[in-house]
């Protein structure tokens, strides 16, 4: 019997974030991918999640779709049997990453909009993923997504809430993942989570910064066989 599972992607990303790993785990699950493109609120996401989500389903974000997640595990936990956090954080952003996502929209307001800039790009990959097709994927990848998206994704992660309170209130098998050279959300965070989410498994993915689930999936892959099995 596959397992029902709904995947939600990241800032500016869409269903090519997870299709590695949905290729690794296709013997065993039957995916959703959430479309997290037509929202202004994570709470808006989270609710047009659910309503197209199967009554019960296990739950993987990595980074905004974390934040989503969490929003879920606040308005339905009774629905979601298990939870994966991959390169996100609980906390609310520091008024530094808030002044960095508003100069983002700017740019966008005034046609600046290029996809995910070389500056960007090197903090969502590896360095040495930096040249190589892996690279022009991530890159196309956010052209698809599009600017006006960017745009109405980032107002949502800006009024976003802190979610460390409400942690302890997961009763599910959790895994937490970081990219081990991960610099947006450095494993510390995810350190964070995993000490008080009661019985979580933190995992490090080697080779991988940001966007584990593209840069390595292997790793990502034999982590979430182990969490489905729980």
């Amino acid at each position: 019997m596959y397992q029902p599972i709904v995947f939600l992607p990241g800032l500016i990303c869409d269903a090519r974030l997870w299709r590695d790993v949905i290729d690794g785990l296709a013997e065993t699950i039957a995916p959703m991918v959430a479309d997290l493109r037509l929202d202004e609120t994570i709470a808006a996401m989270a609710a047009r999640t659910l309503a197209a989500a199967p009554p019960r389903f296990a739950l993987a974000g990595l980074s905004m779709g974390g934040y989503v997640a969490l929003e879920i595990m606040r308005q339905a936990p009774e629905r979601v049997t298990h939870l994966a956090l991959f390169d996100t954080s609980a906390r609310a952003d520091t008024e530094e990453r808030r002044e960095t996502r508003r100069k983002g929209i700017a740019m966008i307001g005034e046609g600046k909009f290029i996809g995910v800039s070389r500056g960007l790009l090197g903090q969502l990959v590896a360095p040495h993923h930096l040249g190589t097709p892996l690279a022009e994927e991530v890159q196309a990848m956010s052209e698809r997504v599009g600017g006006d998206v960017y745009i109405s994704q980032q107002k949502a992660i800006l009024s976003r809430i802190d979610s460390v309170p409400f942690l302890k209130d997961i009763h599910v098998p959790t895994l937490v993942g970081v990219g081990a050279l991960d610099k947006m959300t450095p494993p510390e965070l995810a350190e964070e989570m995993a000490a008080h989410i009661a019985g979580a498994e933190l995992v490090q993915f080697p080779d991988a910064a940001h966007l584990p689930t593209m840069e390595n999936p292997g790793p990502v892959v034999e982590a979430m066989k182990r969490w489905l099995g729980r």
